[in-house]
């Protein structure tokens, strides 16, 4: 067993030096064997590449001589299948932490409100987390030595209780995260008059509209007060400023004129409110909350999440349309029932003028749905829109390169996982 995992942290280490230098020398590979490949592309095939294909070796169970490479037997020509890092594994133990902890901050002696409020949490429906297991690997990747993670527990200080050490903080900073984020799914759902939510009734459907809206409320509240105990000026701002954008980008959603509504400049725009300010913000959060902040580091993690948040968001819209409501947990097709033009739409309407007068119209009209479907599926946009996302995670993977380079094993394990991320975003199915 020991010498498996020798074995393969030998091969991680490999694969990270290599993917790390990659990144670093400004999108050029080191890998002969994948140049000309899309930078992004490039990297996250080498990875996963070296990963599988590293060699099964042998316990050598004799003596330090019988673990010389003269002394050792031929070993066998089958390949261990070392799979890539699972980022969501690497967090795994500390999530839950986040979670608990973030679970205690938003119990209230208001029966309606507590239930409303911990309506996901408590049917397993508020997903994988990916937010903060985003910021817990970066606040690995950027940390001067290995987290102390032996100790962890509930804090069962009150939210409002400053936290002491700085990966208490990044923790706390990843709950705030989370809190903003499904207090905007509670809104969001009521604004779309959506009824289901990751395969379950929506929370509008379950305890009313109102009931919901003050639910994301009292979370935007409880996470306020979390975010002032930081005591950080800098990164309180950067927070309260995600909660401004959440709304800009209802707003332009909500407002947009038909030729708005068809600009890719306005649709990219709005994504970016909606979706990659909390991803970006909470990123360049967690450097500045680490034990050495620098700005280039901060500005990387921000350029990371940004790109990270677009691309998922793309991937997101493209699934609308290539996905079963059973994958999506909400139903397929939601975005052009609610009269929404995205990225694979906005590229199609450029060589289709019946699908810019359907689009135009917002799909309202009996049959215009099913017309806009066979129209996009016969075309490039889909294509397009999957290319656009892979751009972004291009930039994501290169604003990871110009992060300082890792200061410990640990560093370079979150890295590593932070690019399978990358990968993940790109190649999901839900």
């Amino acid at each position: 067993m020991a010498c498996a995992q020798a074995q393969a942290r030998r091969v991680s280490q490999a694969c990270f030096r290599h993917a790390w230098s990659w990144t670093a020398d400004a999108g050029r590979s080191a890998c002969s064997s994948h140049a000309g490949m899309p930078p992004a592309a490039a990297q996250l095939t080498c990875w996963r590449g070296l990963a599988a294909s590293a060699p099964a070796v042998d316990c050598p169970a004799a003596s330090p001589a019988a673990a010389s490479p003269a002394a050792a037997p031929p070993a066998a020509a089958s390949p261990a299948a070392s799979p890539p890092p699972d980022p969501f594994a690497l967090v795994r133990e500390e999530l839950g932490v986040v979670s608990e902890r973030m679970r205690r901050s938003i119990v209230t002696d208001i029966p309606a409100l507590g239930s409303a409020a911990d309506y996901f949490f408590r049917l397993g429906a508020d997903g994988k987390r990916l937010r903060s297991t985003v910021l817990l690997l970066l606040a690995t990747r950027l940390a001067p030595a290995p987290p102390d993670l032996a100790r962890l527990e509930v804090d069962e200080s009150p939210a409002r209780a400053p936290p002491g050490e700085p990966r208490r903080r990044q923790q706390r900073l990843a709950e705030i995260t989370e809190l903003i984020h499904i207090a905007s799914l509670l809104h969001d759902d009521v604004i779309d008059e959506a009824g289901t939510r990751r395969g379950v009734s929506a929370a509008n459907a379950v305890f009313g509209n109102k009931v919901a809206i003050l639910a994301g409320d009292f979370l935007l509240a409880r996470a306020s007060v979390s975010l002032a105990s930081l005591r950080d000026t800098r990164v309180i701002e950067l927070m309260s400023a995600c909660l401004e954008s959440l709304v800009a980008g209802e707003i332009l959603q909500l407002t947009a004129d038909p030729e708005q509504a068809l600009c890719l400049d306005h649709y990219l725009r709005k994504t970016y409110c909606k979706t990659a300010s909390l991803m970006a913000n909470s990123a360049r959060s967690v450097a500045l909350l680490g034990p050495e902040p620098g700005p280039d580091a901060a500005q990387a993690a921000w350029d990371y999440g940004r790109a990270l948040g677009l691309a998922f968001q793309l991937v997101d819209d493209v699934l609308d349309f290539t996905a079963s409501a059973d994958e999506l947990g909400k139903p397929a097709l939601n975005d052009l029932r609610s009269g929404l033009a995205t990225a694979p739409v906005l590229y199609a309407v450029q060589a289709s003028e019946p699908l810019r007068a359907l689009a135009r119209r917002r799909f309202a009209a009996p049959g215009d749905v099913d017309a806009a479907l066979a129209i996009v599926a016969a075309g490039d946009g889909l294509a397009r829109a999957r290319r656009l996302a892979a751009d972004h995670a291009d930039l994501a993977v290169q604003a990871l390169g110009r992060l300082p380079p890792p200061a410990c094993e640990e560093a370079g394990a979150a890295h590593a996982a932070l690019l399978e991320l990358t990968a993940r975003v790109l190649s999901r199915r839900s």
